[in-house]
């Protein structure tokens, strides 16, 4: 008796001629995609003719190819685009038993890569807030040994977040981001088993919310979209459960932060132009925080128009602010220079662009090392394309300066970045000097 003929994946098929790739290169990138997720891959152009023909990809692969093709196109692509059955299940357990899984991996670098691998998914779908609100799992009832926290506890981990915050600006992502994961583990978790009066209940959700949000958002800057990813969900839905708006859209923000890193430009402005729809009630801060990276994102989809409002919305905003220096979610001139600087290069300003990262420079708070690294790596980065490699170099041994005193893989990628463009040049004696330095420096943190 004949078999039945497989139906063959004419969504895919579509898909992979809108991203103009062969087989091969498809191939290719299913298996790069696939490392982030700790998938040794070693697929082929006849593997991608066999999911073409009708064959369905494995269930661990399959949104590895969704991702893959996500990129490439810069939209989000669903599994129903591309003729891929959705693995069933997804996350289990409890919102902070996956918390505390995914904490306890982040704390051990020898078991990250099993509990944590995951890629960053631009189709992943934002739980809303009225979705969340007031919606937390209870506590275990009283048996007469389950613990009871008051105000005294929740401001134990708005200290502590404030503390790490510090840590990051002052030595790097590498040596904060274990130490809020074992907080978190160790104190945050059992504090949220805790009984408590409904009141100290949803303050200690809030303060946890604003915790994993900076722990998220060190993952990022780190370059684990992932495990960012992950974590922004759970702060999101914690956030939700303490009915708590402001941390709800800090950490869309910094979702949508983190899809302007990955070039999801459209993904960016929708997240967050959701931030500021859901913060009707934001103080001038939160605003400009808001606004300023809705401009960015808006300026990646080539809208000038909007985005040069929402600056003008931004400098509105900050120039009402109070002065006080804020460790989450902060913004200050230096921050709103920092996006200025971003649209400006959007738009191939390249000399304006670099005018107002100097100037972001020139109010940054000089505790903030971490985001001068970073700030002063994008500087010498534009200052070489324009041509300027003396100032550039000049700019390079100022990201040294703080380079050589972090931990983080943001910092390394920059420092790659410098090396690779400057690698042309060593007949010029400014790249000379760099050169040995780098030297130098790389055998200091190796």
């Amino acid at each position: 008796m004949a078999s039945n003929p497989r139906t063959p994946n004419a969504g895919l098929a579509g898909l992979l001629d809108q991203a103009r790739w062969s087989r091969t290169q498809f191939a290719m990138a299913v298996n790069r995609t696939g490392a982030e997720a700790g998938l040794s891959l070693r697929y082929d152009q006849s593997a991608v003719s066999h999911w073409l023909s009708g064959t369905m990809p494995r269930t661990q692969v399959r949104p590895v190819i969704v991702e893959a093709l996500a990129r490439r196109l810069k939209r989000p692509v669903t599994h129903a685009e591309a003729g891929l059955a959705r693995a069933a299940g997804g996350e289990s357990g409890s919102t902070l038993d996956d918390l505390v899984d995914v904490g306890r991996a982040d704390m051990d670098p020898s078991r990250r890569g099993v509990l944590t691998a995951g890629m960053y998914s631009a189709a992943l779908a934002v739980p809303l807030f009225p979705d969340l609100a007031g919606r937390a799992e209870k506590p275990p009832g009283d048996t007469g040994r389950t613990a009871r926290i008051g105000s005294g506890e929740v401001a134990t981990v708005r200290t502590m977040t404030e503390k790490i915050a510090d840590i990051l600006d002052e030595l790097g992502g590498g040596h904060a981001r274990p130490m809020a994961a074992a907080f978190l583990v160790n104190t945050v978790a059992p504090y949220l088993k805790a009984s408590a009066p409904e009141p100290v209940r949803k303050d200690m959700l809030a303060a946890a919310s604003d915790l994993v949000y900076l722990t998220g958002w060190m993952a990022m800057y780190e370059r684990e979209h992932g495990l960012g990813q992950r974590y922004y969900v759970k702060a999101l839905k914690l956030a939700g459960a303490a009915e708590d708006h402001i941390t709800y859209c800090r950490t869309l923000r910094g979702m949508s932060l983190q899809a302007s890193n990955l070039g999801y430009g459209t993904k960016a402005l929708h997240l967050a132009d959701a931030a500021a729809e859901a913060s009707p009630k934001a103080g001038p801060r939160l605003r400009a925080f808001l606004a300023g990276q809705q401009a960015h994102a808006a300026s990646m989809t080539g809208d000038r128009h909007t985005a040069i409002a929402r600056l003008r919305e931004t400098e509105t905003a900050l120039s009402k602010a109070d002065s006080r220096r804020e460790a989450i979610g902060g913004y200050d001139a230096s921050a709103y220079q920092f996006h200025v600087s971003h649209v400006l290069y959007e738009f191939k300003d390249l000399e304006g662009s670099i005018r107002a990262m100097q100037e972001c420079l020139k109010t940054q708070p000089r505790q903030e090392r971490q985001g001068r690294l970073h700030s002063h790596a994008l500087l010498a980065q534009r200052q070489f394309e324009l041509g300027h490699l003396e100032a550039a170099c000049a700019t390079w041994h100022l990201f040294l300066d703080d380079y050589v005193l972090l931990s983080t893989a943001r910092g390394d990628e920059h420092f790659a970045t410098m090396r690779r463009h400057i690698r042309p040049y060593t007949k010029t004696r400014a790249v000379r000097d760099l050169t040995n330095r780098a030297r130098e420096v790389a055998g200091a943190k190796s």
